[in-house]
């Protein structure tokens, strides 16, 4: 053996641990106090990661806006972070949600040359299971009525149509509304006006292309609530609905499903191709059914597609929709006594200044829908008496007329 590979041998021997030399593993000969110390460091580890999360759940924000606005009355709590006490999940139990055919229904979109008809259809039911709501927020605020959001609504509709916004604005307003007030509790009914057109007034920014201004907003108002209450109402509704502000509204349902129902050139899915006569008339029966809170018990797509069941047929609806009969049968039962007294009112397609004529159908309308709405309560009570509050108009400030609009 060469002197070389006899040094390196002897060097490689020296190197070796004792442990090694002896053939023991090294795991049993390592000293108790640094496994001890190990386990120690796993709990405190623990112990911060739950002093962090409840530090976490704990932390809120009760300073809304200054006492001048309320009378020295704090209206509203908001919460940054899920809370486990939190006042969404006391409803989970009232959901009549129908989620058993939401993922395995195949999509009814057609092949589409800019994306997988399956990919964008899945993401449209995820988002919609993402946006919950709920009609018992009034349970959260001793002193409103369910009547109150119908009046609030319908004042919002005759906002839209002054201002000649699209239904989706007024749409967006109104799950925007729905959606703040479940992260809320005790408000007075003093401040529902100001979370409406605030709520209205973050719709609008978010889907008109030429948004009224916020001066405009305050106008409507009468002088009830300013443009300072309503950019400070803006900031806490953004916080409570944590910005997401992307639902799928009643009216994109009813757009994508009629769509879908009079396509026949692929290339141009994106173009309308449907009645407009058909569709203002679907929609201002979703009109009349949104003013009543019981609404807020069925997803959106299934009032669209019952809304759509009532003027086609159960075939076209699942064809647009990928829902079955057992679906929307519940929904479509309910929205009887409200289709009933739609078909009354006579619907005419209505023209805007600055409006092209094959864009008039979206913008929003507004009709006599409280009187409507209290004809429909008042046949439901005939048969059920006290199952839902009458109608009263009072409390909301109308919007001046289009003609004495500055």
């Amino acid at each position: 053996m060469s002197r070389r590979s006899s040094r390196l041998q002897a060097k490689q021997q020296q190197q070796l641990p004792l442990s090694c030399q002896e053939e023991t593993p090294r795991e049993l000969q390592a000293p108790e106090h640094l496994q001890t110390r190990k386990r120690r460091t796993a709990e405190e580890i623990k112990k911060k990661e739950d002093g962090k999360v409840a530090k976490k759940h704990q932390y809120e924000i009760k300073s809304c806006w200054p006492p001048a606005i309320t009378g020295g009355i704090s209206p509203c709590i908001i919460i940054e972070t899920p809370h486990k006490e939190s006042v969404t999940t006391d409803f989970s139990r009232f959901k009549k949600y129908r989620f058993r055919n939401l993922f395995i229904n195949p999509s009814p979109l057609p092949e589409l040359t800019w994306g997988n008809s399956k990919d964008v259809w899945l993401n449209i039911l995820k988002k919609e299971n993402r946006y919950a709501h709920c009609k018992h927020f009034t349970s959260l605020h001793s002193s409103l009525q369910p009547h109150m959001r119908s009046i609030l609504l319908d004042w919002l509709l005759e906002v839209c149509e002054v201002y000649a916004l699209h239904r989706e604005t007024f749409y967006l307003a109104q799950d925007f509304f729905d959606r703040f007030m479940l992260t809320q509790k005790n408000i007075n009914k003093s401040m529902l006006q100001l979370i409406g057109i605030t709520s209205l007034f973050i719709a609008s920014k978010l889907e008109e292309i030429y948004a009224p201004k916020i001066q405009e907003f305050a106008y409507v108002t009468d002088g009830a609530c300013s443009e300072d209450d309503i950019v400070r109402m803006e900031l806490i509704m953004l916080k409570a609905l944590k910005w997401e502000l992307c639902p799928v509204t009643i009216i994109s349902w009813l757009n994508l499903y009629l769509q879908v129902d009079a396509l026949k050139d692929v290339p141009k899915v994106l173009l309308p191709q449907y009645s407009q006569e058909k569709f203002i008339q679907i929609a201002q029966l979703l009109d009349l059914c949104i003013l009543d809170v019981n609404s807020l018990d069925f997803q959106y797509r299934t009032l669209a597609a019952a809304a759509l069941c009532h003027y086609t047929s159960t075939e076209v609806v699942k064809k647009a929709s990928g829902l079955d009969w057992d679906s929307i049968s519940e929904c479509v039962e309910w929205m009887v006594p409200f289709v009933n007294v739609a078909r009354k009112v006579s619907v005419k397609l209505k023209h805007f200044k600055k409006v092209a004529v094959e864009d008039c159908h979206n913008i929003q309308t507004h009709t006599n829908y409280l009187d409507m709405l209290e004809e429909v309560n008042s046949g439901v009570a005939a048969t059920a008496p006290g199952q839902l509050s009458p109608v009263s108009p009072a409390g909301i400030i109308t919007p001046p007329k289009s003609t004495e609009k500055k």
